[in-house]
């Protein structure tokens, strides 16, 4: 059978997306994926290869989106980076408005899921990885630049710090834990940055 003539494949990607976001990767099928993108199994072979290549087209996608979208959260140029950095943590681990339990990050979802069996996608969770750890070292060092942060904070410490609390609080929110405890482990998370120097008089 082959591809309906009006054939969307970036939607057919999205939809896959959002297929394995929900799943992983191994317990989605080509069946699941078929009925999903209302394509027969040959058709979707003819189109992607196979279930592996939609899958790293699926994490290319969601690193384009998703990621990108985070990063533009953590951007602290007209507010206290204090601020900035709680509203983004707040953000990434609020349930979806229709009350749904969260989904997680798709990125940490995999890298939990395949850990370093896949070096394709190993390549890009740490590429994924390494943009959320530099928008965090652009923050704090902005805020240190700014006086909002102790000249003597070790900024490279501080971002391992908060990329391991982040991806935690990602692991908490996939198993629906309660928003108030996650917040208070992103508050404490905040403080450990320090208090705000004192102007000088």
């Amino acid at each position: 059978m082959a591809r309906p003539r009006q054939f969307d494949e970036q939607s057919a990607v999205n939809s896959a997306t959002e297929l394995f976001w929900q799943r992983g990767y191994h317990a989605t099928s080509v069946r699941d994926l078929g009925d999903a993108l209302k394509l027969t199994p040959s058709s979707l072979y003819r189109t992607f290869t196979d279930k592996h290549t939609l899958f790293l087209r699926a994490l290319d996608h969601y690193r384009a989106t998703e990621s990108t979208q985070a990063r533009r959260r953590l951007d602290a140029s007209d507010r206290p980076v204090r601020e900035v950095l709680r509203e983004w943590m707040l953000w990434l681990v609020t349930c979806p408005a229709d009350g749904e339990s969260g989904r997680g990050c798709f990125v940490v979802n995999t890298a939990s899921e395949l850990g370093t069996t896949d070096a394709q996608v190993q390549e890009r969770t740490e590429a994924a990885f390494a943009v959320t750890r530099q928008a965090l070292r652009a923050v704090l060092t902005e805020g240190r630049e700014r006086g909002e942060l102790s000249t003597d904070l070790d900024i490279e410490g501080a971002v391992e710090l908060l990329f391991t609390t982040v991806l935690g609080l990602r692991v908490r929110e996939r198993a629906g834990h309660d928003l108030e405890r996650l917040a208070t482990a992103i508050d404490l998370a905040i403080r450990t940055l320090g208090t705000t120097p004192a102007q000088p008089a």
